[in-house]
C-alpha cells in the first residue's frame, strides 16, 4: 500500500523546467529530462519532432526501449518535391528500430494553403497560433502526436511523451493523452516536462 501512495504522490509532484531562451542548445536536457520522467511513468511511446533527423538520431539514444515515432515535415515543406529529412539519419533511425512518419501537418495542411491563395486563415491554423501562446514547441508536440496517432503509429488508449521544438533540435517535452485529428479535443496535456520561459 505504501509503495503504491508513493507513486501516485511522484506523479503529481513532478515539477516543470524551464529553459531561458527558446532553441536547440536545449535539445540533450530536453530528452534528459522526458527520458527520466518516462522511467519513473512507465510511458511506452514516444513522438518526436525532426526535420534534419539528427534530434530523431539522439532520441533513439535517450528513449532506448520506447515506442519512439520520429515525425518529419511534410515533403514540400521548404520547396517543392524536396524532403529535408537526411537519408543517413533515417538509416540510423530504423537501424535502432525507429518509426518515421511524413505526412500532412495536422495544423498546416490545405487551410495553409487557402491563407496562401485567398489570403485568409483557416480553423487549422488558428488552432497553431492559439498553442503557440505556449511556445512553438509546445505547438510542435501537441500537432506531431496527433499526426502519429492519425497514422496508427501510437495508441490513444495510452498516454504519450511528445517533443517539439522552436525551428531545429528539441526545447519541450509534454506527457499527452494522444488524439486523432477528427477528435481533437479529446487530447490532453497530462504535463508540462520541459519549455522555453516566454518573455
Amino acid at each position: 500500500m505504501g509503495r503504491q501512495n508513493e507513486v501516485k504522490d511522484r506523479v503529481y509532484l513532478a515539477a516543470s523546467f524551464y529553459f531561458p531562451r527558446p532553441g536547440p542548445q536545449n535539445t540533450e536536457r530536453t530528452l534528459a529530462i522526458a527520458a527520466r520522467r518516462r522511467q519513473e511513468l512507465g510511458i511506452k511511446q514516444a513522438v518526436v519532432a525532426s526535420t534534419s533527423g539528427r534530434t530523431g538520431v539522439l532520441a533513439m539514444e535517450y528513449l532506448k526501449d520506447m515506442r519512439v515515432v520520429v515525425v518529419t515535415h511534410s515533403s514540400g515543406y521548404l520547396r517543392p518535391d524536396y524532403q529535408e529529412f537526411d537519408p543517413e539519419n533515417r538509416r540510423k533511425i530504423e537501424a535502432l528500430g525507429g518509426h518515421i512518419l511524413t505526412c500532412q501537418h495536422a495544423f498546416g495542411g490545405v487551410g495553409r494553403a487557402v491563407r496562401k491563395k485567398l489570403g485568409t486563415y483557416q480553423v487549422d491554423e488558428i488552432m497553431a497560433f492559439t498553442l503557440r501562446v505556449f511556445g512553438e514547441g509546445v505547438k510542435v508536440a501537441v500537432e506531431i502526436a496527433l499526426m502519429a496517432a492519425d497514422a496508427g503509429l501510437i495508441q490513444t488508449t495510452e498516454p504519450c511523451l511528445s517533443i517539439g521544438g522552436t525551428g531545429k533540435g528539441a526545447d519541450s517535452a509534454l506527457i499527452l493523452k494522444p488524439s486523432n485529428s477528427q477528435t481533437f479535443f479529446d487530447l490532453k496535456v497530462m504535463e508540462v516536462l520541459a519549455k522555453p520561459r516566454l518573455d
